[in-house]
């Protein structure tokens, strides 16, 4: 066909020309009349819109292309003031009436001896340079989590809390919803087995994107235990230890990647279509999966979707490795400290006690406070409070060995001083190297009354309902245990009926640049709180004190109430 052809007969100028021209170009070029009514267009623009050149002539752009937004608006300001314009066109040709397109046109006005007579417009594909834009943004977006990923996942050392990162940083970026599974802990609370065949993983941490919240009581909470099946998509990217991609459009393949068939209703509750399963994996083995889903008008994963889900699955697979050992650390030695510190039980009926540890390097869990009650004959009995030099299990096991000499030494006849003396001298033999404070109480039946000494240990607080706190100052204190140098003395201190008697470490009160004294003196203004608990005394003074502790605290509160109504014979 000739590029006259093109042409219509009404055009004010010849355009063999331009056909000439513009006729093998890859863009495509058309010429409007004054009312935007096409009068040329070339072979380029007659592929593009997939309609004869013939069918454009003596038309608009939107009668050719109702799909069209052709911005006539734009056209007619170029006819109006002769400036030439570049806009970005988008929408749908006949060439294929299903996809949006992207055109970049350029537009001039034509003049024929000095009057307007059209406009000409040059416009050129630019789908792929779309597609290409996407795609860099989706690499920006990919690359920024990976950037930020170390930054937000792994900030501690607790498992929860760094799946929880995980998942808060994949969402919305990576997927609509992410959950993240662990297998079950080797030293917590035994869980039930699972049946034969079937998987078992800790859900962690699940987040999702706004409204997809109210569909997930039917996908399950974080903190259950999920089953899954054999053949399950999780069974299968653990036992590969490769990820796991399916596009979900059948009951069939959703019901295969469930747990189990009752989750398919919830699965298509949430509209979801496309899943990645990631192994959570370090060198002794699997921790457990990363799980990524996308719904409703979400695209499917690509394979760089996958690329940067497992990249993320191994950077927090290491967080989480460290997590889960200090976990199981974490766990010994909460063990080993109640072992060797446990609670100490009312040595007679009339005796209430309430104690309480707590750590300062949470990483140790362990050190050297301890606490002890021993009943004695008559009623009595004989509260303990020491602190070993040190934290650890070093530290542990000597405050093990202060409590146990201190149990075989305990006497009914012996005032207090004597029990340090003795007890001075048995650790200096039994070659324990570091020394210990300690405070030692024996109170009379009646609880109106105590004998107390000191080994360089700080002194006991009574708590009278009534009057107040009374830091006992006036009591002699004596040099630490494992010393040697011996000098202990007792002081008898009286007070009023259900008056508590305080004891603590020094981790309750020192505090750095701070003198001792004034540390101390802050026990002045403790009180019993309504309704008198001990219980309620103790989550108080931690509350209170607690913060900002450099040392382990121990803290133990007692008081006798009734001793009337108890006999030696009621034991």
């Amino acid at each position: 066909m000739q590029a006259d052809a093109y042409t219509d007969s009404r055009v004010p100028f010849d355009t063999r020309g331009l056909a000439a021209l513009v006729g093998g170009t890859m863009a495509g070029v058309g010429v409007l009349d004054t009312g935007l009514r096409y009068l040329y267009v070339n072979p380029a623009l007659e592929r593009i819109n997939g309609i004869p050149a013939a069918e454009h002539l003596g038309r608009t752009v939107a009668e050719v292309l109702p799909g069209l937004d052709a911005r006539e608006d734009m056209m007619r300001a170029v006819l109006a003031d002769g400036k030439p314009r570049e806009i970005t066109i988008s929408g749908f040709t006949a060439r294929d009436a299903t996809v949006r397109r992207y055109w970049h046109g350029a537009f001039h006005r034509l003049e024929s001896d000095g009057r307007v007579v059209g406009l000409a417009g040059i416009v050129l594909e630019v789908m792929a340079a779309e597609k290409e834009q996407r795609e860099l943004e989706q690499a920006r977006r990919h690359l920024t989590l990976l950037d930020t990923a170390a930054a937000r996942i792994g900030t501690t050392l607790d498992m929860d809390t760094t799946c929880a990162e995980l998942v808060d940083l994949v969402v919305p970026g990576l997927a609509d919803l992410a959950t993240v599974e662990v297998f079950p802990p080797d030293v917590a609370a035994p869980v039930r087995p699972a049946p034969p065949g079937v998987l078992r993983l800790r859900r962690a941490a699940l987040r999702a994107v706004p409204g997809l919240d109210d569909e997930l009581d039917g996908f399950g909470l974080t903190g259950e235990y999920i089953d899954y099946q054999e053949g399950a998509a999780v069974q299968r990217c653990l036992a590969a230890n490769q990820p796991v991609v399916e596009n979900l459009t059948s009951d069939e393949q959703l019901v295969r990647s469930a747990p189990g068939p009752e989750r398919l209703a919830a699965y298509r509750a949430l509209g979801m279509h496309s899943a990645v399963i990631v192994p959570v994996t370090v060198r002794s083995g699997p921790l457990g999966i990363l799980g990524l889903i996308r719904a409703g008008d979400s695209p499917v994963f690509t394979d760089e979707d996958v690329v940067v889900a497992r990249e993320l699955a191994g950077r927090a697979a290491v967080d989480l490795d460290h997590a889960r050992r200090y976990a199981h650390e974490h766990t010994i030695a909460l063990e080993l400290q109640r072992s060797l510190l446990s609670e100490p039980r009312p040595p007679h009926p009339h005796i209430e006690i309430a104690t309480r540890y707590l750590p300062a390097d949470r990483s140790v869990m362990v050190g050297g406070d301890w606490f002890d009650v021993i009943p004695l004959r008559d009623g009595r009995h004989l509260k303990a409070m020491g602190d070993v030099m040190g934290h650890g299990v070093e530290a542990a096991v000597a405050m093990s060995h202060y409590r146990s000499l201190l149990r075989m030494l305990a006497d009914d006849e012996l005032p207090p001083h004597r029990i340090l003396e003795q007890l001075d001298r048995m650790v200096e033999r039994s070659g324990l190297d570091r020394a210990a404070t300690c405070l030692l109480a024996v109170v009379d039946r009646f609880g109106g009354a105590c004998e107390v000494a000191s080994a360089g240990h700080l002194p006991p607080v009574l708590i009278d309902p009534r009057a107040g706190a009374r830091v006992c100052e006036e009591m002699a204190v004596g040099p630490p245990l494992g010393t040697g140098f011996g000098g202990y003395r007792t002081t008898r201190l009286e007070f009023e009926p259900d008056t508590v008697l305080f004891l603590y470490t020094d981790g309750l009160v020192e505090r750095r640049g701070e003198d001792i004294d004034v540390s101390v003196g802050r026990l002045k203004e403790l009180a019993l709180p309504a309704g008198g608990s001990l219980d309620d005394l103790l989550d108080e003074v931690l509350e209170r004190f607690g913060p900002g502790a450099e040392d382990d605290i121990a803290v133990l509160a007692s008081r006798t109430r009734n001793p009337q109504a108890w006999t030696p014979d009621a034991t």
